[in-house]
Parts: C-alpha cells; sequence; structure tokens
C-alpha cells in the first residue's frame, strides 16, 4: 500500500512538473527569408516577365479588334451584307479567343496559377523543411510567422530563427546543386524521341492555324477588294451618264438658241 501511494505522488509530481515546463517559442518572418533566398527572387522575375509578355500578347490581341471595329465602321456604308456579316463574325471570333487567352493565363486554374506553384512551392517547401528540422533539432513548441496575420506586440530579436532558416536552406542548396550536377554529368542532353515528336506537333498545330487564319484574311481582303472595285466602276459609269446627260442638254440648249 505504502508503494503504491509513493507512486501515485511521483507520478502527479511528474505531470505537474510536465505541465508547468516553459514552452520554448520562436518566430520567423518569412517576407524577410523569401528575400534572401535566390531561387525565390529568380522565380519570381520569371513570373513577372512571363505575366508581362502575356499583357503584351492581350493587349495586342485587344488593339487588332479595335482596328477591326474602326475598319468596319468606316467602310461599312460600301460593303455588301455578306462582307459585313463576314467582318463581324470575325471580330466576334477575336473577342471569344482574347477571352480565352485571358482565362487561360490568369484565370483560377490558368498558367499563371500553376506557374506560381510550380515556381514558388518548392522553395516555400525547403523553407518549411528547414523550419522542422530546427525545430526538431531545437526542441520548439511553436514557431510563428512575424509577416502573417499574427498579430505580435512585442518580439525578441533572440528568439528570431529566420537566419538560421536561411542558413539551413543554403546548406541544402549545395547539396542540391551539387547532386544536380552529378546527375546532369551522368544524363544525356538531349531529347526523347517522344518528346520530339509532341515538338514536332505543337508546331505543326500552330503553323496551321496561322495559314489558315491568313488564308481567310487574304480572302476577306479580296472580297473587299473587289467590292471597292466594283463601286468605283459604278461611280465612274454615273459620272459618265451624268456629263453625257449634261452635255446633251447644252447641244440642245444651243439648238434651241439658234432656232
Amino acid at each position: 500500500m505504502k508503494k503504491i501511494f509513493l507512486s501515485i505522488v511521483l507520478l502527479l509530481t511528474v505531470s505537474i512538473s510536465w505541465s508547468q515546463r516553459s514552452q520554448i517559442i520562436a518566430y520567423i518572418d518569412m517576407e524577410y527569408i523569401l528575400e534572401n533566398v535566390p531561387e525565390y527572387l529568380e522565380a519570381q522575375n520569371t513570373l513577372d516577365r512571363k505575366v508581362v509578355k502575356w499583357r503584351q500578347k492581350l493587349d495586342k490581341q485587344a488593339r487588332y479588334i479595335e482596328v477591326l471595329k474602326t475598319d468596319l465602321a468606316n467602310e461599312k456604308a460600301i460593303l455588301t451584307k455578306d462582307l459585313i456579316e463576314e467582318e463581324e463574325e470575325e471580330i466576334f471570333i477575336k473577342h471569344a479567343e482574347l477571352r480565352r487567352l485571358e482565362s487561360l493565363y490568369f484565370g483560377p486554374n490558368g498558367d499563371m496559377f500553376s506557374l506560381r506553384k510550380q515556381l514558388v512551392k518548392p522553395i516555400q517547401d525547403q523553407v518549411y523543411n528547414a523550419i522542422q528540422s530546427i525545430s526538431a533539432r531545437k526542441k520548439y513548441d511553436f514557431v510563428f510567422d512575424k509577416s502573417s496575420e499574427l498579430v505580435m506586440l512585442y518580439s525578441n530579436k533572440k528568439y528570431d530563427i529566420s537566419d538560421l532558416v536561411l542558413a539551413t536552406i543554403d546548406k541544402s542548396r549545395l547539396r542540391g546543386e551539387r547532386d544536380a550536377k552529378i546527375k546532369e554529368e551522368k544524363t544525356p542532353k538531349r531529347l526523347t524521341d517522344q518528346q520530339k515528336k509532341d515538338l514536332t506537333k505543337r508546331e505543326e498545330k500552330v503553323d496551321k492555324k496561322e495559314v489558315a487564319q491568313e488564308a481567310r484574311r487574304k480572302v476577306i481582303a479580296e472580297r473587299k477588294k473587289a467590292e471597292f472595285k466594283r463601286r468605283e466602276t459604278i461611280k465612274k459609269e454615273k459620272e459618265a451618264l451624268r456629263k453625257k446627260r449634261k452635255d446633251a442638254k447644252k447641244d440642245q440648249k444651243k439648238q434651241n438658241n439658234n432656232n
């Protein structure tokens, strides 16, 4: 009985001591870490360049549509109904293509979202892996992010492990670069036959689409040219007829005066 009582007292003492143990807390500044990771800056620059390129392509398409609208408005009076409908159809197609590109680039699951995930996620994983490694080694109970929505009214710099995280990432990067270099030296730098076929198919598909669009533009341009020529001919014939009638009136007037 005495042994049981001592065991219970000892167990309670250990439990109380553990519950009263000071929790070890650290924090990081994620913005500071990412700004000092070269891969993150390179990834962000790559993403920014892609966004600029996509924006330029969309702006070019939008300007082309505006040119088509302006040309149609200026030429509508001299175009046939069929030509007007073809021009309007082309404008509609270009508008639909513009919306499709906008969704493709900047939609919820668009290229920008996929590229950001592809470029930034591996770097975020590096940071989180470094934090977990440090926390396990230092026995931290909690690690907070200073740059997140968590409000930190005061933070002691000695609990900031951001530089330690960066150092851990640098070590991992050096190991990764070394392994990648070894792998690169062993891997032949050639495309597989399937990759070559896929690349050729994509290029042929783009070329066919561009050729079809160019052919359509040429047909419309030729029809417009023919319509202009026809109207010019009619205009000249009308002017010649008016001149002939005017000359006839003058001759008739002279004859009447002579009589």
